[in-house]
């Protein structure tokens, strides 16, 4: 291990592959793996080994300690991601004709909202266009009027309140 550490020996890292393959393929079977899904666990592990040797610290493990550790943790990321659910797959709704009275409804309830806005202070009306007809940001708006951002909002809520009352009691009527 300490050749493949030091000098990323090859010769020394097959032997180390020739040594442990078997046995973590074993280990990994015990622990209710598949053989199949042992030797890509065991492929993975090995690679694991050759690309993580400069992390191997002989004063804290051994070679067999660390090697497993590694394949123990591998196997239980492999157990984890096959047991996490899947999302269903989203239905996406039938497409349906609008019949007449939709239609008509729709057209009414644009008709309100033309009316409402149009009942709206122009300043008001400006911000309201600019923000939700004309999708701009606030600070947009701010930088193509010029007026601070406070005030911007404050138009903003202030008719958007104005248009909530005035809907309703169109609705209502």
């Amino acid at each position: 291990m300490l050749a493949v550490r030091d000098q990323r020996d090859k010769a020394a890292f097959a032997a180390l592959f020739d040594h442990y393959a078997p046995r973590l393929k074993g280990f990994i079977m015990r622990s209710g793996s598949t053989a199949a899904e042992a030797e890509e666990i065991v492929q993975d592990v090995m690679l694991a080994v050759w690309h993580k040797a400069a992390q191997f610290d002989p004063h804290q493990s051994q070679v067999s300690g660390w090697v497993y550790r590694i394949a123990r943790n591998r196997q239980i990321d492999i157990k984890r991601k096959e047991n996490r659910p899947v999302p269903e797959e989203i239905k996406q709704p039938e497409t349906t004709e609008a019949d007449g009275s939709q239609i008509v409804a729709l057209e009414q309830e644009a008709e309100r909202l033309r009316t409402a806005i149009a009942g709206l202070k122009p300043a008001q009306r400006e911000v309201i266009e600019k923000a939700y007809l004309g999708e701009l940001t606030h600070q947009e708006i701010q930088e193509e009027t010029g007026l601070p951002l406070g005030t911007i909002k404050s138009r903003i809520r202030l008719g958007l309140e104005k248009l909530r009352h005035d809907l309703k009691s169109m609705r209502e009527t």
